[in-house]
């Protein structure tokens, strides 16, 4: 496959899914599904004796009373206690809800009330993008340092696909973001660039041998010999995360999907967008070098050996012979 000639397929194919992420983000009544974690909210611990725990969806009905539909409600491994979380409300509404549900719902024991402001919300924003641009920050420094700026540069372009293309995924199936996400985020950018820095460092070693051979031959065979590492590592990888978006609660199910999604989309962007990115950065430079075929084979010019030929004038070191005179008659 000829991964840096066709690369502006490959950019299309993202720009596509980016774009409907985009578009679903500007829509009236779409967006990012924020939880309480961002936006602040109310969080309840319900505790229940044992087997008379309502179901997520009994208790979802009860909270559509008060017109809580988005709450988030969740019921523990051992199935004696639900957690519900809602948006903000002041002391009445709390005391409302809870007289709703002690009518509603079997006998419980509330196990732990707390309410999340939205000072809290917008602080752990603030610091969640902080820790995701430090991360980045530390990252250019290091590939810059290792291989050189334009790989760093390449990296960072693939990491902003990867978080845009999960962002957009997220919003197509309206899904919570919580803090969980920004672990998923965080743990989503380190694979990634562990992924392209493979393929970057075979560039490296095979330009140094293969110096006349044309750059896009070269990108396109490291990346076919770093093929089978980067499948098998992701596919061992998305095996453990799918054990947890199958078997795991409503909020590791939310973690393991941007992190499935991410696993997907870093493996995507290592092979067809950071490492064709960087040979059409070279391109660009270097355009009379390498700018053959990609998949044209470079055949080695054979020439003959240069032959002695026999030389009309004396041998070297003789002198040339004088002509005889002849005599004439006085």
């Amino acid at each position: 496959m000829d991964y840096v000639g066709r690369r502006k397929t490959w950019y299309a194919v993202s720009l596509v899914i980016i774009g409907l992420g985009i578009l679903s983000l500007v829509l009236p009544g779409q967006g990012l599904r924020l939880g309480i974690d961002f936006t602040g909210g109310l969080y309840l611990d319900l505790g229940f004796p044992p087997g008379t725990a309502p179901s997520v969806e009994e208790v979802t009905n009860v909270l559509a009373l008060r017109g809580l539909q988005g709450s988030v409600v969740q019921r523990s491994l051992a199935g004696d206690s639900v957690i519900v979380r809602t948006p903000p409300m002041d002391e009445t509404g709390r005391e409302s809800l809870m007289a709703l549900l002690r009518d509603r719902l079997p006998e419980f024991s509330l196990l732990q009330m707390e309410g999340v402001q939205p000072v809290i919300g917008r602080e752990l924003t603030q610091q969640a993008l902080l820790a995701v641009l430090l991360a980045s920050l530390g990252m250019v420094l290091y590939i810059t340092f290792r291989f050189e700026f334009k790989s760093a540069v390449c990296t960072m372009a693939a990491l902003g696909h990867d978080v845009l293309v999960v962002m957009s995924v997220l919003s197509l199936l309206r899904t919570e973001i919580n803090s969980p996400f920004i672990a998923a985020i965080l743990t989503i950018i380190g694979y990634s660039v562990n992924d392209t820095i493979v393929v970057f460092d075979r560039i490296r070693e095979n330009w140094r041998e293969r110096e006349r051979e044309p750059l896009p031959v070269v990108v396109n065979d490291s990346i076919r010999q770093t093929l089978g590492r980067t499948v098998n590592t992701s596919g061992t990888t998305l095996l453990a995360i799918g054990a947890i978006l199958v078997f795991g609660g409503r909020t590791t199910r939310d973690f393991a999907l941007a992190l499935s999604l991410g696993v997907v989309a870093g493996t995507y962007s290592s092979m067809f967008i950071a490492s064709p990115l960087w040979a059409g950065w070279q391109l660009r430079e270097k355009p009379a070098r390498q700018r053959r075929p990609a998949t044209a084979p470079v055949i080695p010019v054979k020439t003959k050996p240069a032959t002695a030929t026999k030389a009309s004038g004396p041998a070297p070191g003789k002198a040339r012979p004088r002509p005889k005179r002849k005599a004439t008659a006085r």
